[in-house]
């Protein structure tokens, strides 16, 4: 739970901080690198230094259940991103 809300978080900061409002093509597009990036980091952080209650879980399923997981992160970056780049468009009007 702690390193999906982390993730979220960073979103919001990387869609916040993204130059340009209703770029939603380019945000889509750097946030699912962004996000790819952060949820493998965050999964092998989760499954080999953190093991237990940290983060989501679907070690039961193996290698396709660790796909499944870093796909939910680049999800809920991703929501993340557009959270901050609307609080962007209405903190800044």
């Amino acid at each position: 739970m702690w390193f999906e809300l982390l993730n979220f978080i960073i979103g919001i900061a990387f869609g916040f901080f993204h130059r340009g409002k209703e770029d939603l093509m380019g945000i889509l597009r750097n946030g699912a690198i962004a996000g790819l990036v952060l949820g493998i980091i965050f999964v092998l952080l989760s499954t080999f230094v953190m093991p237990g209650g940290m983060s989501i879980s679907a070690g039961f399923l193996g290698i396709f259940g660790i796909f499944i997981v870093i796909i939910l992160y680049v999800i809920i970056f991703i929501v993340g991103a557009f959270i901050g780049d609307w609080l962007e468009g209405a903190l800044r009007k």
